[in-house]
């Protein structure tokens, strides 16, 4: 039986909490309460429609969050690798493509946008004067990004080769360097970013864990959350603080401070 035919007003708390426990040793914590809290909601449907009695309803959802914690998922990018990437980019033997890639690059890490956000980009989103980049981004909103330094300098470089006329900001470009008019997908650009990492010889990354680093960097920089919060588009500074990977390196250097002693043998 599928979620669509489950006779959802007939759950009971011995039902629920199977849910829970089976959630519990599938899921990590945030997963398996996200999938807890959209059953409630439809428990709570089953009850306003009146296919539930309000004492089996309260019963059904008296349920406690999956507690625990996992590693962060993703990485944040080394200032290192972040220069191998770009160069990657300078060298192509392809010049409108390396030129194109150096763009998005620099604005997945120097916007902090998400890659959806990015394949959606207009040259119309893009102020040249202001440096900033109206995203479109989760659950409709929109917001004004202002750019990292030297992110407009690759932003013009390739819009000398893309050209003024109207349509995505960020497009296809064909082996022979040949530039389409067209929005790419999340998919495409996801895929520009894995063929770039191998080509400068970096650990893969995420379009995500480029975002990651901008967040990252903001803070190490001395940016106030709730700023980072709204230049990255979070609705909540929790979810800003999760993206912050600074602890990561000031626990390698800790560890770094002690040393296990050689052999002597």
């Amino acid at each position: 039986m599928n979620a669509i035919d489950l006779p959802w007003h007939e759950m009971r708390y011995q039902h629920t909490a199977a849910v829970r426990s089976a959630l519990s040793e599938k899921y990590a914590p945030a997963t398996a309460n996200r999938i807890l809290s959209a059953m409630r909601a439809v428990l709570k449907e089953a009850w306003r429609l009146g296919r539930m009695s309000a004492e089996d309803f309260q019963r059904a959802a008296d349920l406690k969050n999956v507690r625990g914690d996992r590693l962060p998922a993703g990485r944040a990018l080394t200032r290192a690798e972040l220069l191998l990437l770009f160069r990657s980019c300078d060298q192509d033997e392809c010049r409108p493509r390396g030129i194109r890639d150096a763009a998005l690059l620099a604005i997945l890490y120097g916007a902090g946008v998400r890659r959806a956000e990015a394949a959606k980009l207009a040259l119309s989103d893009y102020n040249e004067e202001a440096e900033t980049l109206r995203v479109r981004g989760k659950g409709n909103k929109e917001r004004l990004a202002p750019l990292a330094s030297g992110c407009g300098r690759r932003l013009s470089a390739w819009l000398n080769i893309r050209g003024q006329g109207p349509g995505a900001l960020l497009c296809p470009v064909n082996k022979g360097g040949r530039v389409t008019i067209r929005h790419m997908s999340g998919q495409a650009i996801w895929g520009i970013i894995l063929r770039r990492a191998d080509m400068a010889k970096v650990e893969r990354f995420s379009p995500h864990d480029a975002r990651r680093t901008f967040i990252s960097d903001l803070l190490d920089a001395g940016a106030d959350l709730s700023i980072a919060q709204q230049l990255a588009g979070h609705s909540s500074p929790a979810t800003t603080a999760r993206y912050d990977r600074r602890g990561e390196t000031a626990k390698r250097k800790a560890a770094s401070r002690i040393e296990v002693p050689g052999l002597t043998i």
